[in-house]
């Protein structure tokens, strides 16, 4: 969170007059036994959009770069990795330090 510095600071009695004060103002309100808001859940609803929606109609632009001199694939996760996560390499299957873990 960021804080600001120039703000003056608030001392200890400032914070008790403070919640004194605001105390005071909610026992002149007087409470009403009807909620403030009504919402349609419906409509609350369809406003969220689920992670698992169906992005079949959005395109992406991605560009993919091929294999480089010094990746290797795990063979176990299959993920392209540097060789410097390279753990082990038996019989040409190559596995990084993750998988071999």
């Amino acid at each position: 969170m960021a804080t600001d510095y120039d703000t003056p600071r608030t001392t200890d009695e400032d914070v008790e007059q403070d919640s004194i004060q605001e105390l005071q103002a909610g026992r002149s309100d007087k409470p009403s036994g009807v909620a403030d808001v009504e919402v349609d859940e419906t409509e609350a609803a369809e406003s969220f959009e689920l992670p698992g929606a169906d992005l079949s109609g959005e395109e992406l632009a991605v560009r993919v770069l091929p294999r480089q001199v010094d990746e290797f694939t795990c063979s176990s996760c299959f993920l392209v990795h540097h060789r410097s996560q390279l753990a082990h390499e038996k019989a040409g299957q190559m596995t990084c330090t993750e998988c071999a873990a």
